[in-house]
């Protein structure tokens, strides 16, 4: 007899060994239909499944958290099967699950046009309705290569060749399609239906730039209509928001190929710059940090000690000088070791908090970077605590009270949390991971809020915990850590004398709000579509006249508006007014201030915001106390 326990703690017996979709079938034709998959123990498997003793069963519907994914994954190999359906000299290689959809390398002589994925998304759409059955087979591995190069399948057959020699490989048939995969996958085809192809783009086989080219094809999955239409939509909006195409409109930076993954700032983006930068700073001074600053280049021992070498070294740039060997900083945190170890430090100086704004590179791959959100060269506002671990609860509780602070200042108001924990690459014991995982949650409970936890996504040196910030139009970007470290204090000497006037290493707490200043001012200009909130625009207010008459008294108000602190500018060019109104407005400008002759002989200014509304004219005083509200309250 095999019982089956569900998630109701309801139980269910069997005389002989059920599939999952026997034991779904059991509760009701619905739930049978409905099926996409099994959780047997916690672990996915197909409908075709057989349990042979005692377990936790999950029936998998479209309303399981594990539903979308297997739909990803099942729509890729539906990909695959149409692609070859319509090109047979197609070869495939691998297709996974990636953010928001999943993609296909397949290697082909000719390169798929935009023509060639409607067609393919027209055949997966066919095959779809075919609803043919999906089943999974083992084969061991020799005589899956084997079967794979009879197929023509070279790709596939390396693949399996790097697998050991003794396992059985698992495959999934569709009809005339079959490949090598894990699974589970539904377990028919017409459970497919919301998907759409996005793009065909280069990839090297296994991500070495020395193998051929492959073309590379994106696709969306969704689990309804509506879902996908809402996605469509956002990555619509997302296209009109893109920092690379505002950046060049607004006139804020560029980039170009003699600096690869570097920026550089024009006038208005380091003005945004430094109203990210000056806020950040005052932010850190009334939390009690002290600024330094440490110098870009370091002698590799120090990289050795700190263990950035065994860990890190593949993503730093190093460079050579009287036949010592030194790296770029691609983090702060050595430096400011050095800085805190040129004292003696007692229990009684603990917490000392040190803040920068510190320039970092690292080695990105050149396919990797995009725009200022993922670059080589970048500054981070980078803070380190060195505290005693019995402080580190407060000092964590502290900082996450000002990072939900400063996300709200800059307009990001959904925030979720979560606690990266110890990779597998790590350095330290078990038991001093323990201590600095429970510090963590410890702070996270006294703040009252929840988080979700990330197995194996831990800093070699330490847990942290993550801000994800949601956009405006819905997107997750991971900003802000804070990360408890036992272990760099130590292999650096950091020492202080405690109560009994011995010789203890501190814990160390690394952190940082807004993360890489680059991306996250990226982020920005994304999340407010360009249009900065008063206090961040590089150009808070232009001054215009109608005629030449009022030129003068343009002049008088802009540098009046200048002396009261704001950044303001003035357009006394031959043009209409409405032409300039216009250019402003697409210049994201927050107010046009207008002098004509009625307002000139008042002594006041016609006021425009840039969405259009016409706030009449204010005199001098009243256009700067609104100003000023406005800004003060970041509103």
């Amino acid at each position: 007899m095999i019982q089956i326990t569900l998630p109701d703690g309801s139980q269910r017996q069997f005389d002989s060994a059920p599939t999952v979709h026997d034991v779904a079938a059991s509760i009701g034709a619905g739930l049978a239909k409905a099926a996409l998959a099994g959780k047997v123990d916690g672990r996915l498997v197909d409908t075709s499944h057989r349990i042979n003793s005692d377990v936790a069963l999950e029936i998998v519907t479209e309303k399981h958290p594990d539903a979308l994914e297997i739909i990803r994954h099942s729509t890729a190999h539906l990909l695959a099967q149409a692609t070859q359906r319509l090109f047979p000299d197609t070869q495939v290689t691998i297709g996974p699950v990636v953010d928001n959809g999943f993609y296909y390398d397949f290697a082909r002589k000719e390169p798929f046009t935009p023509e060639d994925l409607q067609k393919i998304e027209a055949e997966m759409a066919k095959i779809a309705k075919e609803a043919i059955p999906v089943s999974r087979s083992v084969m061991p591995r020799d005589e899956a290569v084997t079967f794979f190069r009879e197929k023509g399948e070279a790709y596939k057959a390396e693949i399996i060749e790097s697998i050991p020699a003794n396992e059985d490989l698992s495959l999934y048939a569709q009809g005339d399609f079959i490949d090598l995969c894990r699974g589970p996958h539904v377990p028919s085809t017409d459970k497919l239906k919301h998907f759409k192809l996005m793009k065909v783009a280069g990839a090297y086989w296994r991500g070495d730039a020395s193998n051929e080219m492959l073309q590379r094809v994106y696709g969306t999955a969704w689990l309804s209509k509506d879902d996908l239409k809402a996605y469509l939509t956002q990555l619509e909006e997302a296209e009109k928001r893109d920092h690379r195409k505002l950046a060049r409109q607004l006139n804020l930076f560029h980039m170009q190929e003699e600096a690869p993954g570097m920026v550089f700032w024009h006038p208005k983006g380091w003005s945004l710059w430094q109203s990210v930068e000056q806020h950040m700073r005052g932010v850190y001074r009334t939390a009690g940090y002290k600024e330094v600053k440490g110098p870009q280049i370091l002698d590799v021992s120090l990289w050795k000690k700190s263990g950035h070498w065994d860990n890190y070294q593949d993503n730093m740039f190093f460079t050579e000088s009287e036949k010592r060997e030194y790296a770029l900083k691609p983090m702060n945190c050595p430096g400011h070791i050095q800085i805190y170890n040129a004292g003696l430090h007692s229990y009684r100086d603990l917490p000392i908090r040190y803040g920068e704004f510190g320039g970092c590179h690292r080695n990105e791959p050149s396919g990797a970077l995009h725009g200022i959100l993922r670059v080589r060269a970048f500054t981070q506002d980078d803070g380190h605590i060195f505290c005693m671990e019995s402080q580190v609860e407060s000092e964590v509780t502290a900082f996450h009270q000002q990072a939900l602070k400063v996300y709200d200042d800059f307009g990001f108001k959904d925030i979720a949390i979560k606690i990266a924990l110890r990779p597998e690459k790590r350095l330290g014991s078990d038991e001093v991971w323990d201590r600095a995982e429970a510090a963590l949650r410890a702070a996270l409970s006294a703040c009252g809020v929840e988080w979700e936890e990330l197995p194996g996504e831990g800093a070699f040196y330490g847990p942290k915990i993550e801000y994800h910030l949601r956009d405006a139009i819905g997107r997750a970007w991971q900003l802000g850590t804070m990360q408890v470290d036992f272990m760099m204090p130590e292999r650096l000497g950091a020492e202080y004398v405690d109560e009994h006037s011995s010789r203890q290493h501190p814990v160390m707490l690394h952190r940082a709000i807004v993360g890489s200043m680059e991306r996250f001012i990226g982020i920005l200009i994304e999340h407010h579509a360009g249009a900065m909130p008063l206090w961040l625009a590089p150009v808070q207010a232009v001054v215009m006249n109608i005629t030449d008459a009022q030129a003068e008294y343009v002049r008088e108000m802009t540098q009046a508006l200048v002396n009261e602190g704001f950044r303001v500018e003035m357009d006394l060019r031959n043009e209409k007014i409405g032409y300039k109104i216009r250019e402003h407005s697409l210049q994201k400008v927050p107010y046009q201030l207008v002098a004509g002759g009625r307002e000139m002989e008042n002594g006041t200014l016609a006021v425009r915001t840039r969405s259009g509304e016409d706030l009449g004219s204010l005199s001098l005083t009243d256009l700067v106390a609104r100003l000023r509200t406005e800004r003060d309250q970041k509103s």
